[in-house]
């Protein structure tokens, strides 16, 4: 048997189907996957026993309270030792699981009824699967958005204006810099958003 044909969920007794998991992320890395948009969600530190296999589906929840913030389906695993993708100067480690996101509701998580899973990545029946997916309903419409990000720079040339505003942007990043976001022909609806919020960025404002 192959890893892409169909085969018996750990969670049913017989049934040949796609395996079905959830993942609990902690805090952290919730936070993180909310400032930057990436398309794969890389994990380590799993034990083997513990590893679905590619195509299998994944329903992505954070606790406290439990919510779910994303689905997404187990893409290949890369061979070989690798360095950890939350600490690029650790020593290699074990190949992780890389989770394809097919659906992200990070801004917005859906409460999830029942308990936690007892562990990072957990077998689900896919039937719980499924009624998790089902809960997100259809994905919103998209929309164009204008993003900007605007600093002073003091620099004796444009060139290296340019150069000291992006070593601000890759020291500084999303957790302290403020991003100013509008829909797209409507630039006086203007939000700022730090840390993936929205950010009052007016100090008259906070008296």
């Amino acid at each position: 048997m192959t890893d892409t044909e169909p085969r018996t969920s750990g969670t049913t007794d017989g049934a040949t189907t796609t395996g079905a998991w959830a993942v609990l992320l902690p805090a952290e890395r919730f936070e993180a996957e909310r400032l930057v948009h990436h398309d794969l969600l890389e994990l380590t530190g799993l034990a083997e026993a513990a590893r679905p296999r590619p195509g299998d589906q994944v329903a992505v929840l954070v606790d406290e309270p439990l919510r779910l913030v994303a689905l997404g389906k187990v893409a290949p695993a890369v061979s070989g030792p690798r360095e950890d993708p939350d600490d690029p100067q650790s020593d290699p480690v074990d190949a992780p699981l890389v989770v394809t996101y097919t659906r992200r509701v990070l801004d917005e998580p859906v409460p999830v009824d029942g308990p936690a899973p007892d562990g990072p990545v957990v077998a689900l029946d896919p039937a719980r699967w499924r009624s998790l997916a089902d809960r997100l309903g259809p994905p919103p419409a998209r929309s164009t958005w204008l993003v900007s990000l605007d600093l002073p720079i003091e620099a004796a040339t444009r060139a290296e204006a340019v150069r000291i505003f992006w070593s601000y942007v890759q020291e500084l990043g999303p957790r302290e810099l403020p991003a100013f976001v509008s829909p797209y022909g409507d630039e006086l609806a203007m939000q700022a958003f730090v840390l993936g919020v929205e950010a009052n960025q007016d100090p008259e404002e906070d008296d």
